[in-house]
């Protein structure tokens, strides 16, 4: 049977409650690819990712459940794997078809609410980087391939790590708004620093799942794992 092994970043002031989480999406994955044996690890637990691969036969998947290809997995992931035989994907940020599949989510959600797009306004809440352009870059190409599904009011994108913060992005919403967490996981920042963000922008309106976890995003990292077993 075919391994894949599902990598996060994770926490690494309390490592054990991502380790936990992002085994429950692996198992959810898992599901989904019956013929795959699907594993899980966070680069911020020491060894885990080491432990894991040390474990499997060669060969095997890794699908970095990141947002953008920049210094963790492009510099620290291939450290981390060193010299083991395995395939590396790129990450679930940079994937052409992430914006339909969100803007599926989305356009679920309005339909439900009866709202349209073009009464909306969507903020993006991103990581961003105050080291690096290319996290920001990712999030605002995403933003740009958005609008071309669904005319909203407006599509503001703010940053945890590099300005515009995500208060400024939100500020001026209305009730009749979407915040949508560009994170892979739900992790400290989605927590806490999004929230404490949004409250400071009087945002009052609705705030979706990480893109990580939208049901469709699942299926879809399913999906290319399958192909790669079939292949």
């Amino acid at each position: 049977m075919p391994h894949a092994v599902i990598v996060a970043h994770g926490q690494p002031s309390d490592p054990t409650p991502a380790e936990v989480s992002l085994a429950e999406f692996a198992r959810s994955v898992g599901v989904l690819t019956p013929d795959i044996s699907v594993h899980s690890a966070t680069l911020a637990a020491p060894n885990a990712l080491e432990n894991c691969l040390d474990e499997l036969p060669d060969g095997a998947t890794i699908y970095p459940l990141f947002m953008a290809k920049g210094w963790f997995v492009n510099n620290a992931l291939p450290k981390r794997i060193g010299s083991r035989n395995v395939s590396v994907l790129d990450p679930l940020g940079v994937d052409p078809e992430l914006p339909a599949l969100v803007w599926d989510a989305l356009h679920k959600f309005l339909e439900l609410n009866k709202w349209t797009a073009v009464e909306v306004d969507l903020v993006i809440a991103a990581h961003g980087s105050g080291r690096s352009q290319n996290p920001g870059k990712v999030a605002q190409e995403f933003a740009s391939r958005l609008k071309s599904f669904g005319s909203f009011k407006s599509i503001r994108t703010g940053f945890v790590e590099q300005p515009p913060s995500i208060a400024e992005a939100a500020a001026g919403t209305e009730s009749k708004s979407i915040c949508l967490p560009f994170f892979a996981c739900t992790g400290g920042h989605v927590l806490e620093d999004v929230p404490q963000e949004l409250a400071r922008a009087g945002f009052n309106g609705h705030v979706m799942p990480v893109v990580g976890e939208l049901p469709r995003v699942q299926q879809h990292i399913a999906d290319r794992l399958n192909q790669l077993s079939a292949e």
